[in-house]
This record gives structure tokens, C-alpha cells and sequence, in this order.
């Protein structure tokens, strides 16, 4: 069952008067997301990423094209799915003079929340998110990360079946982005929360990710999984190699697509290392070259991104 299905959707947006500009942010994008998964939306800055999800999150409606979330369509059933949504931004903005505490509490009375029920909400999501010490701080009185933190739990008060996040851990420490990321994780685990993200992290990506669309210029050019498109772009493998003396001729060895050299090691990238590397091996050795080291991988996320960025 699907969370999302998207169909040819289209959006552009308009500036100027005299001279009047067009940006197409939104070209003819289609796109399925199941319930329960979470999926990642790649792409360069500019590709139409935050456009996306905030049509999918109701905040934009479509120019054309047809959007169906939670089985409902997202311009005619808007109201009714906004209690249902959640969004939380890289770049939070909330009103600077409103204490923690106070931020979480306005928005789960957005969201129907009183009394009891709303003051057990707000702990627990200042305690998920490790803002108990900060909690009558002022707004503007926080660092990049804290604000971060804050619009996640913000964006978990109404208990969402699906969430939007955008850049969710943009400006946050190395080991709170690894809580952040355990905690996203553990959403869609514990929850059965579906979940659409975007993110510049690729590593980010392929922990969190079931599957990831990559975005550019408003059109999806592939999406699967991280292996998927791995095998979609046609990158090949790598085989590194420390050996000595140097062989050159690796290069123009068949099957080799390119070769890079760095401290001591040889990575050559090839079109099936299970078929190439027992060749390479077998000539190594012949040629009396001692091979110190072998490693094979499949390329990473962040080559198949800069594949298809360009």
C-alpha cells in the first residue's frame, strides 16, 4: 500500500513584473513511496527537493499533475491530512522571543493537544531530543544544532503518520547526528512512521534509506535502492591493489575503466571485478610483482551522486 503516489507533477514558480521570470521547479515528477518505508530525495541545490516535499506536505499545491496521500488527494483533502503530517526543516525559524518549552506546547495545540496530555507530550519530546537544560532558553538564544533538534521534536508532537524532514541533521554535531539518525530509524521500527527526507549526507543516506529518488533540474532521473542505482548508473567496481614495483600497464588492462594511485595504492574501477581480477592477479604474479593487499567494493553512493549531478 501506498503512502505517496505522485503523477506527472509540475510546479513553477513566477517573479517580476515588467520583466516577468520563470523558474519550472517541477518537471513532470512521478513518484511512489509504500507505507512504512523511508525514502530519500537526492540531488544537487536547486533540483526541486524542498519543492517536492512541500507539495507532498500540503504546504504547495501542484500546477499539474496529481498528488494521493494517506489515500487522500493533497489539494481537495488538505485540511484533513495536515493533523496527519509533520515537516521539520534544516533551517528552522521559529518566533525568537518563545522559550522551548513554550515552541513545542504552541504547536501541540495546533494540533489539539491540552492539559495533561499536552504537558506529558512536551516532556517527553524535550527529553527524546536532549533539550531538558535548554528548555526556558529563548529561541534565539540557541546554537544551530539545538535549533535543529528543536523543529524535529516539534515535528513529532502531533505523533504523524508521515513525517517530512529536509536536511533533518543540517548543522548538528557528529554524535548527535548519530542519535538523530538512531532516532529516525527507530520511528519507522518501533511505529511503522513512513518517512521522506532529504539530505547532502550520503552516508546519511544509505544507513537510513529503503529506498532513494535523485532529483535534478525538477526530474527524477532514477530511483531504487542505494544498490539499485548503483547498478542503474553502471559505475562498475572497484579493485585496490597495493603493489610493487608499480605496474602501469593496469590502465589499459581489459575490462579497467579508469585508475587512480594514492599512497601506495592503485584503485582501478572495472566492469565486473569477479571476472577482471583473477586476470589481473594472474599477470601480477607472472611478472614476478609481489601484491601486497587486495580489496574489492562496489562504488559508493557519493560516485553514483556526482554521476548523475552532472
Amino acid at each position: 500500500m501506498l503512502a505517496i503516489e505522485a503523477r506527472d507533477v509540475e510546479k513553477t514558480f513566477r517573479a517580476g513584473w515588467i520583466r516577468r521570470r520563470q523558474t519550472e521547479a517541477l518537471r513532470g515528477v512521478s513518484l511512489a513511496v509504500p507505507r512504512g518505508a523511508i525514502v530519500g530525495v537526492l540531488g544537487p541545490n536547486g533540483a526541486g527537493k524542498t519543492t517536492l516535499l512541500s507539495i507532498f506536505a500540503t504546504l504547495l499545491t501542484p500546477d499539474r499533475g496529481s498528488v494521493t496521500i494517506l489515500g487522500h488527494d493533497v489539494v481537495r483533502d488538505a485540511p484533513a491530512l495536515r493533523r496527519r503530517l509533520n515537516m521539520a526543516s534544516g533551517r528552522p525559524s521559529f518566533l525568537w522571543s518563545l522559550r522551548v518549552g513554550e515552541i513545542v506546547a504552541f504547536y501541540g495545540r495546533l494540533y489539539g493537544l491540552y492539559g495533561a496530555t499536552l504537558r506529558r507530550r512536551v516532556d517527553e519530546l524535550i527529553e527524546t531530543f536532549e533539550l531538558t537544560s535548554h528548555r526556558h532558553a529563548q529561541y534565539n538564544e540557541l546554537s544551530t544544532g539545538l535549533k535543529q533538534r528543536l523543529a524535529l521534536a516539534k515535528a513529532l508532537v502531533n505523533e504523524p503518520e508521515l513525517l517530512f524532514l529536509d536536511e533533518p541533521t543540517l548543522g548538528l554535531d557528529p554524535d548527535v547526528s548519530v542519535r538523530v539518525r538512531a532516532h529516525i530509524a527507530s520511528l519507522r521500527r518501533e511505529r511503522g512512521m513512513t518517512i521522506v527526507l532529504t539530505t547532502h549526507y550520503m552516508r546519511e543516506a544509505e544507513e537510513l534509506c529503503d529506498e532513494i529518488a535523485f532529483i535534478k533540474g525538477g526530474r527524477i532521473l532514477a530511483h531504487g535502492t542505494a544498490d539499485d542505482l548503483k547498478r542503474q548508473i553502471g559505475l562498475g567496481d572497484v579493485i585496490a591493489l597495493r603493489v610493487e614495483p608499480r605496474a602501469t600497464w593496469l590502465r589499459t588492462a581489459p575490462g579497467v575503466l579508469r585508475c587512480a594511485e594514492s599512497d601506495g595504492w592503485v584503485e582501478c574501477t572495472v566492469d565486473d571485478a569477479e571476472k577482471r581480477l583473477p586476470d589481473l592477479l594472474r599477470q601480477l604474479l607472472a611478472e614476478g610483482r609481489t601484491v601486497k593487499s587486495v580489496q574489492v567494493r562496489e562504488p559508493e553512493l557519493e560516485e553514483v551522486f556526482v554521476e548523475l549531478a552532472r
